[in-house]
């Protein structure tokens, strides 16, 4: 089941989505937009906790502290630990263009930016082999 929320975080539309769903342990991998513009993605069990932390600035170490505040733009719930470990890991290896392909829903943007890049090339269309 996948929800995309953007610029707010609907806590009782995703309350009332787990309840017809009747999901019993939920884990959220989300990516928020930062102050700045870049994208953060990550992996917590209680989604409206998580935001919450992320803008009260509570780890004046955490990648977010100085880029508050943050939007949620994306989110998609699990009920299998592991598949939402794994799904985190791998948004979070992405390029900025797939990601936001991801938040826009652009399947085709988002195959596409999936292609090694001497396959597609780095800007939109281009390729980066001399061949």
């Amino acid at each position: 089941m996948r929800i995309v929320l953007e610029y707010v975080c609907h806590a009782k539309l995703v309350e009332a989505l787990l309840k017809k769903n009747k999901i019993v342990k939920n884990y959220f991998v989300y990516i928020v937009k930062c102050h700045d513009d870049s994208f953060y993605t990550g992996l917590t069990n209680n989604l409206e906790r998580r935001l919450f932390e992320h803008n009260e600035g509570i780890d004046e170490y955490a990648y977010t502290f100085q880029r508050r505040p943050v939007t949620l733009v994306w989110v998609e719930i699990f009920s299998d630990p592991n598949q939402a470990i794994a799904i985190e890991k791998k948004i979070k290896g992405w390029s900025r263009r797939k990601k936001q392909a991801l938040i826009d829903e652009d399947w085709d943007k988002l195959v596409a930016y999936s292609k090694n890049y001497t396959q597609f090339g780095k800007n939109d269309g281009t390729s980066t082999s001399s061949v």
